[in-house]
């Protein structure tokens, strides 16, 4: 144990070993000792000196450390020394320091550090990248150190983590090879994530940074392991961009799988994760005293938004990644951060690069930026308070920059914007009270700050970009110089400035005025020959083009030269030969003899040889170290590269060739018509053949509908069939128990018999007919058989009826006439009888009985008199009932007689509606051969004949 004493710092009699010495007896303890507690108090030993020791643990102790790892994997203490063991000789400690305690960013660091600390870090440097080698000569010790970290104890798991990141920082591309074809390699270090211990947790965020760097094929990998899911519950759970570094770490992460990866951006997208960044972007009103952390989590959320939405993406998964950010209120979200105050300059920059990039080429997008408002009393566009800050020379370079951007997506493929833009300058729409934007385009474009000049041209040059209707509408712009002086127009006061010799030109002498100027001309004039008969009709613009390109200027003049070349090629190139002065073949004479055509050309060549030209050619947005490099815009570039061939093509052309080539070029314009005739023809006649498809398709809908309506109607017509055939024989055994005054209306039944017979053969006829008219006469049929039962029972049970009802008058009359007879005869008998008795001799009690007898019979007599009268009064009632009577059938036979003449009204539409079927029948005739002859199949009437047929059965069976 004194040698472990001596080791661990304890005062030991005699010479002290060296660092090299104790290192190498610690590494044969490790490597010889039986006992596992003796080779752990070895491996402390040796962590120990790791530091300070580096090279010499490194060189003697790595195998041995290795073995450890290999063979006492049960024991973690011992596996946990190990590890950091071999940590603190791979990973550079002075690095890792630096990085904990400096605030600056990584481009930033060792600015002042001085020459020898230099050249020690790069030797601790190539020292860990020459032991990372070693470890990793074997791909086993990496497949061992992946296995280690499946162990859930904590001496094991970090130092385990921290090792594989240090591996990864030192050699990065062969330990991802090395990962990413290890069985369950990449699954075992996103289980990391999962982890209950924040500190393993946030270093295995630090340790899946170094390994999705550059590598696609791994970032697939991570993003399908559920990497998105527990990054974004991460960042809500540690508070957004409130959150403190873990939120960073995560935000890295995220942005190493999504740059330049288009799979795991369309997962990104599918998996409705951008929904899931809008609450990122919710700031309060109070927006003051932002940390130095919130202020680089928002930064990277910004990025974040930038990157599914790049321009060098593809354009479809571009738009969709707008659509979508649209619909969830991430775009109105970040429009509110743009216009809140108090936002911090680098991050208010941020979000107008960020809302550029988002409504770059989306008509949507675009046009809900057009309706934002700042919070301002009175209200304004968002568009007029950024190009305010564009202009006003006291806002931060970047700041500007990043609002030209914004303009500028703003217009890109936007032609409904362009046109609004132009419109706040023409003198119909330029309101007084208001601050537009064509006036602050105006204002820094002739202001004197060089910056706004170029902005401003560059902005004005996008808004005619692709759109000739905007670069004529353009030529109307008047503008005021001064009191006294009539107005000029815009193109005229542009070259005025490059032009005239007063106090524009020594304003405008700048090279980046000239070139933003230059720019905006030759952007306005192409492809617009009306533009360019305006420019070449001021007689000093010529002049001034040869003299600026024949004279031999200095290097920064070069790009003015080259500019004032393109400028006059495209005048030549685009003329209409309409100025009799200015002609093409003139202007190429001009310049033969002004100038020369080589040394033309060679002047052109001066734009794309510039510096800065390639610089602006690889991404749309403007990024410039300094305002003095801010020389050239990205769609000029497109312009260059899109007209330099063809002017020098058309400079060195003769005036022969130019005609050949009008001519070929009218030849061609010519069968370039007759094709688009052709065309057009194609596009109607595909138009009919569509038309005729649909109708055929709504005919046949048709056809089925109107054979299920056929249907339906046989079955009520036979149905009324059946009705009527009871209500026949009804009638027919009321008719033979009539008397004869009722034989009229059997009669007339009789009649109206026939006529159903022969409607309904009618009816059968007609339904042999097309299908389009079945609908109309099953309802007549129908209308027909109504109004014969109507006419039927009208006429026939009401005047049975009422026949009975005379009959029994008559016989109550009849009956009361022999009653009232019957007492006239019994009173005549008893007046004979009292005759008699008076005459005679009879006995007082007979005389008093015939008395009393006489008072009865006159008492009965009176009664008999009473119930006469009666009689006879009901008598004229039934008189009166008779005659109502009497009327009521001649009202009904009055009804008959129109229902007889609405039936023959019934036949003759019914006549009329065969001659339509019949031209009906000949239009479907002529449609379907029209068919027939475009190519299309038509189906046979197969049906309708099997219709037809089924109706002949039912004929038959009735």
């Amino acid at each position: 144990m004194n040698f472990f004493r001596g080791v661990m710092g304890g005062q030991a009699a005699g010479p002290q070993p060296s660092g090299a010495e104790t290192i190498q007896k610690l590494c044969d303890r490790v490597a010889s000792s039986t006992l596992l507690e003796d080779r752990r108090d070895a491996v402390r030993a040796l962590k120990s000196l790791s530091k300070k020791y580096r090279m010499e643990v490194g060189t003697q102790a790595m195998d041995h450390l290795i073995n450890i790892l290999q063979t006492d994997r049960s024991d973690s203490e011992i596996v946990g020394y190990a590890l950091d063991t071999l940590y603190n000789i791979i990973c550079n400690d002075e690095e890792e320091e630096q990085d904990a305690v400096s605030p600056l960013p990584a481009s930033g660091k060792n600015k002042n550090v001085s020459m020898p600390d230099e050249n020690a870090q790069k030797q601790a440097d190539d020292l860990g990248a020459q032991f990372t080698e070693k470890f990793i000569q074997d791909p086993e010790h990496i497949t061992l150190l992946l296995t280690l970290l499946e162990e859930f104890d904590f001496h094991v798991r970090w130092p385990g983590v921290k090792l594989l990141t240090a591996l990864l920082k030192s050699q990065g591309v062969q330990l991802q090879g090395i990962i990413l074809v290890s069985p369950m390699g990449v699954s075992r270090l996103m289980d990391l994530l999962a982890d209950s211990r924040e500190v393993i947790r946030n270093d295995g965020l630090l340790l899946l940074q170094q390994l999705t760097k550059g590598n696609a094929a791994i970032q697939k990998i991570v993003a399908f392991e559920n990497a998105f899911e527990r990054l974004l519950d991460i960042i809500t759970e540690e508070g957004s961009s409130d959150g403190g570094i873990v939120v960073e770490d995560c935000l890295l992460l995220l942005l190493n799988l999504l740059k330049n990866n288009s799979s795991n951006q369309n997962f990104f997208k599918e998996g409705s994760y951008i929904q899931r960044m809008k609450p990122w972007f919710e700031v309060g009103d109070d927006n003051s005293g932002w940390s130095a952390q919130k202020v680089t989590n928002l930064h990277l959320m910004l990025q974040l938004v930038r990157v599914m939405v790049s321009p060098v993406n593809s354009p479809g998964a571009t738009a969709s990644c707008q659509k979508c950010m649209f619909q969830c209120g991430l775009l109105q979200q970040l429009c509110t951060i743009l216009m809140a105050t108090g936002v911090p300059a680098d991050i208010l920059t941020e979000t107008i690069n960020t809302v550029s990039e988002v409504i770059r080429g989306s008509q949507v997008n675009q046009d809900y930026f057009a309706s934002v408002n700042a919070p301002s009393n009175p209200p304004r566009p968002a568009i007029v308070v950024l190009l305010m800050s564009m202009v006003n020379e006291r806002q931060p370079f970047v700041l500007r920059c990043a609002v030209l951007y914004c303009f500028q997506c703003f217009l890109y493929k936007n032609q409904k914007g362009q046109g609004e833009i132009v419109a706040t300058l023409l003198p119909s729409t330029i309101d007084a009270n208001s601050i537009s934007a064509g006036q602050l385009l105006c204002g820094g474009l002739f202001s004197a700050d060089s910056l706004s000049n170029w902005c401003a041209a560059v902005a004005l040059a996008h808004a005619l970009q692709d759109n000739l209707t905007q670069k004529e509408q353009l030529l109307r712009v008047q503008l005021a110089t001064s009191l006294g002086k009539p107005p000029v127009s815009l193109l005229q006061q542009c070259t005025n400035i490059l032009s005239q010799g007063d106090k524009i030109v020594r304003r405008g002498s700048k090279v980046q005025t000239r070139v933003g100027l230059l720019m905006l001309l030759c952007t306005w004039i192409s492809n617009c020959p009306i533009a360019v008969t305006h420019f070449l009709h001021n007689q000093d613009n010529v002049p001034f083009l040869t003299a600026q390109i024949s004279e031999n200027l200095g290097e920064d003049e070069r790009l003015v030269q080259g500019l004032c070349a393109l400028l006059l090629g495209i005048c030549i190139y685009y003329n209409d030969n309409s100025l009799e002065n200015c002609t093409k073949d003139k202007l190429k004479q001009l310049i033969e003899k002004r100038i020369g055509k080589e040394n033309f050309v060679e002047k052109l060549g001066f734009i794309n040889k510039h510096e800065l030209y390639s610089r602006a050619a690889l991404k749309p947005q403007p990024v410039f170290p300094s305002p003095e490099q801010m020389l050239f815009d990205h769609e000029f570039t497109k312009l260059v590269k899109e007209l330099e061939g063809v002017i020098t093509k058309a400079i060195h052309k003769s005036s022969e060739e130019d005609k050949k080539e009008e001519e070929v070029k009218k030849t061609l314009e010519q069968h370039d018509n007759i094709v688009t005739q052709y065309k057009e023809l194609i596009r109607e006649q595909d138009a009919q053949i569509q038309e005729l498809k649909e109708q055929v398709a709504s005919m046949t809908a048709q056809n089925e509908q109107m054979q299920t309506t056929v249907t339906q109607q046989l079955s009520q017509i036979q149905q009324h069939k059946d009705q009527y055939n009871i209500l026949k024989l009804k009638l027919g055994k009321e008719s033979q128990s009539q008397s004869s005054s009722q034989g009229d209306s059997s009669q007339v039944n009789g009649l109206q018999t026939e006529e159903l017979s022969q409607l309904r053969e009618e009816v059968e006829e007609l339904r042999k007919q097309h299908a389009l008219l079945q609908t109309q006469l099953g309802e007549k049929d129908a209308l027909i058989n109504t109004l014969v039962s109507e006419v039927g029972t009208a006429a026939g049970l009401d005047n049975t009826e009422l026949l009975q009802e005379l009959d029994a008058l008559k016989s109550q009359v009849q009956s009361q006439s022999s009653e009232i007879n019957q007492l006239k005869s019994e009173k005549q008998e008893l007046l004979k009888r009292a005759e008699a008795a008076s005459s005679d001799t009879v006995p007082t009690t007979d005389a008093s009985l015939d008395a009393s007898t006489m008072a009865d019979l006159e008492s009965r007599l009176a009664a008999q008199m009473s119930e006469t009268e009666k009689l006879k009064e009901s008598r004229a009632e039934l008189a009166q009932q008779l005659d109502s009577v009497t009327s009521t059938v001649a009202i009904l036979q009055t009804e008959k007689a129109k229902l007889q003449t609405e039936v023959q009204e019934s036949k003759k539409e019914q006549d009329d509606l065969l001659m339509l079927l019949a031209d009906q029948d000949q239009k479907i005739h002529a449609l379907k051969k029209k068919l027939k002859d475009l190519g299309q199949t038509v189906e046979d009437e197969e049906e309708d004949d099997v219709t037809d047929q089924t109706s002949d059965e039912d004929e038959d069976e009735d």
